[in-house]
């Protein structure tokens, strides 16, 4: 553009741009007197003995769309629209318990206070209205700047379709820049035309704009139409197509469902069952009290839990799992390291005492918990990250259990890193395949089996922590968990790490199909029966750890 060089013609310029603006204004004046008048003449119209009139004018006023449409429709259906018998004004009255403050329903101007109900004859709006004002609300709410509005009036639309509705929702759908927004008011678009509001082929086309979703009220609205004998033979026939369509999409998704669900069970049990899998495959020890280690992991969380509560701002309560974490572990730790040097180093080789004596331990700690935090369970409280859902490929998971998922694989994978390339690792790993041979090369087996029940025993807090934001913290937690996390560790292979996660995961997902089947005891027992056939085969497991010591 070229550029203005004199003053003369900027002065030029200025002159003609006021000009504009100024016709533009008196050009908008007549416009928005007419729009003034007849939200007058809507609101008059509000004021009449019919019920069938009065649904008329809601009507009316709905389709202007004037800023005093959503007060006045509000107040209608609030029963705070009245007549002042004084000045004939159609005013809108909130009550404070001693008058009424009037406002003016097409101008919203104050209008004063009035102590008198006897001067107000309110403006009666039966059920059938108040359905109707709804959707008038919702479809004004379709041009709100706020998303979240705009949202929920398309969900509203959707779930109660109206051929009144479609102006509202075609202008909003070309007008909406948002995606997931614009998808939603197409939906009640397509909804609203199939109930009544446009024609054959339009409505033939909702059908195939509503069969892409796995939306209950869709579903259900697609089935009313499927079986409305006045409805014609191509729409039903599209409409019956449609829900077979969505019902094969929502058995897909409830199968990823179940397998989401599956391996978050599964994940449970991997980490309560990677601990034994260590204590159990390097030292031959069935410790029946591993589940009293995932008790007091859980307990050592609640703990973090009200210290953070207490002494520390709110701001950074979500960060005390941070915490809880390696506390569970220096915890359970200590008292499995504790357990091994007291009682049972002086049992190894006498697998019935040692059972006995772990199981009596397992009482011992029960009842020592029930002393301290009483016999009640206690609730440990999930932090906003890990509360929610998260919505993927049209699956609805919960953010906690999408978060053990991951910490347990983090688990695993830290400890198969531990083992593999740490001094006390290659120890473990020697001593699991040859204990003789082990201490002949000078490797001290006494450290290495305290060391190995403390790491077993703090893993098994460490799952305490994470099933503590599944599940209430209790006495009895452990018990839970303990004959399950045999299975696994049977199953997948002792002392094996890759068993257990197989094993685990295969456990988690099996029980979770079953059980809607089956019920959850039956479940039990089918997967027990499976193991012990499948022991039968393969007694080593999954994943069977090769050494002199194994094939002996």
């Amino acid at each position: 553009m070229s550029r203005i060089r004199s003053p003369q013609g900027l002065v030029a310029l200025v002159c003609v741009l006021l000009l504009a603006f100024v016709l533009a204004v008196v050009a908008a004046l007549p416009a928005r007197a007419a729009d003034d008048a007849a939200v007058a003449q809507a609101v008059e119209a509000l004021d009449q003995r019919s019920f069938a009139d009065k649904a008329d004018a809601v009507s009316a006023l709905a389709v202007l769309g004037h800023p005093r449409t959503a007060p006045v429709l509000e107040a209608l259906s609030a029963g705070q629209l009245f007549r002042h018998r004084g000045s004939e004004r159609i005013v809108i009255g909130a009550y404070n318990g001693k008058s009424y403050a009037l406002t003016d329903a097409v101008t919203g101007e104050d209008a004063g206070t009035e102590s008198s109900s006897r001067k107000l004859q309110k403006i009666v709006a039966n059920n059938t209205i108040r359905v109707q004002i709804e959707s008038a609300l919702g479809s004004l709410q379709l041009t709100s700047a706020d998303p979240a509005l705009r949202m929920k009036a398309a969900r509203q639309a959707l779930n109660n379709p109206s051929a009144d509705a479609i102006p509202a929702l075609s202008a909003a759908v070309e007008a909406e820049a948002d995606a997931g927004v614009k998808a939603l008011m197409a939906r009640a678009l397509a909804a609203s035309r199939l109930m009544g509001g446009g024609t054959e082929a339009e409505r033939i086309a909702a059908v195939e704009t509503l069969a892409d979703t796995t939306d209950p009220a869709i579903r259900a609205l697609l089935t009313r139409v499927a079986n409305d004998e006045a409805v014609a033979e191509p729409v039903r026939e599209a409409a019956a197509e449609a829900v077979k369509a969505i019902d094969t999409r929502l058995a897909v998704l409830s199968v990823g469902q179940d397998l989401i669900f599956g391996l978050s069970a599964g994940s449970i049990l991997l980490l309560a069952a990677i601990g034994l899998a260590i204590t159990f495959g390097v030292m031959g020890v069935i410790n029946m009290a591993h589940g009293e280690m995932i008790m007091l992991g859980a307990y050592t969380t609640f703990v973090v839990q009200q210290v953070f509560r207490a002494t520390l701002p709110p701001e950074v309560f979500g960060l005390y799992l941070l915490v809880a974490v390696p506390a569970a572990f220096v915890v359970a730790g200590a008292v499995g390291v504790a357990m091994e040097r007291g009682i049972i180093r002086f049992l190894y080789g006498r697998p019935l005492e040692t059972l006995l004596a772990t199981w009596g331990i397992s009482l011992i700690l029960q009842q020592a918990v029930r002393s301290i935090f009483g016999a009640t369970n206690r609730q440990v409280a999930n932090p906003d990250w890990m509360s929610g859902s998260v919505e993927l490929l049209g699956l609805s998971l919960t953010a906690n259990r999408i978060a053990i998922i991951l910490f347990a694989l983090v688990v695993l994978a830290g400890l198969a890193a531990y083992l593999r390339w740490s001094s006390m690792g290659l120890n473990m790993r020697a001593v699991t395949q040859n204990r003789r041979m082990a201490s002949a090369m000078g490797i001290p087996t006494g450290r290495v089996d305290a060391l190995t029940f403390g790491l077993g025993s703090g893993i098994a807090g460490v799952a305490g922590v994470a099933i503590s934001q599944v599940a209430n913290v209790s006495p009895n937690l452990g018990q839970a968990y303990i004959v399950d996390s045999f299975l696994v560790v049977v199953f997948g292979g002792v002392g094996s790490l890759w068993g257990a996660l197989a094993g685990a995961f295969s456990l988690g997902i099996v029980n979770k199909f079953l059980e809607p089947m089956a019920g959850a005891m039956l479940a039990k027992i089918l997967v027990l029966v499976f193991i012990i056939l499948f022991i039968q085969k393969r007694p080593r497991g999954l994943f069977a750890l090769r050494g002199r010591a194994f094939e002996t």
